[in-house]
């Protein structure tokens, strides 16, 4: 966080809580007037402290009613089988997130679909077919307690 001050991390805060104010309505939230504020919001945008700004849908409203955590194993671990492997997943729209992680298995994935049925029909028509996997262990979630895009600033 360095470069960043207290008016930064503000409007970052203020941003992950509702990117659609406007920089008037952020800028009186942080004490600026809308000009600098605007020109900060920029800032964050060139330096990558902003990546995107996107609405965040319920899913539940869509009929994504199935959310899974899948762990992958695979066979060879080789850049070249590993590169292979994300290139399949980053194509499959009902993976929202995949995550190289340390333990018994080596990758996990978030995945929501509408139902069992639909990821019975991701599982066996998608993520089965990805060459080099081992194994696969599903777990659905039963609820959601807490789920946030918002990153921990400490101002």
């Amino acid at each position: 966080m360095e470069g960043l001050d207290k008016i930064d991390l503000k409007i970052l805060r203020a941003l992950q809580e509702d990117a659609s104010h406007s920089a008037a309505e952020i800028a009186d939230s942080v004490g600026l007037s809308q000009s600098p504020c605007y020109r900060r919001i920029q800032r964050l945008k060139e330096e990558g402290y902003i990546t995107r700004i996107v609405a965040m849908l319920d899913r539940r409203k869509l009929n994504l009613l199935t959310q899974l955590f899948v762990q992958v194993k695979v066979i060879r671990n080789d850049q070249q089988s590993l590169q292979e492997f994300t290139e399949y997943i980053r194509s499959f729209p009902e993976v929202l997130e995949c995550h190289v992680i340390l333990g018994a298995y080596d990758f996990l994935l978030r995945v929501v679909v509408r139902d069992m049925e639909a990821y019975e029909k991701f599982y066996f028509g998608k993520l089965s077919t990805v060459p080099n996997i081992r194994e696969v262990n599903s777990f659905v979630a039963a609820w959601e307690v807490k789920s946030t895009t918002s990153l921990p600033l400490k101002i």
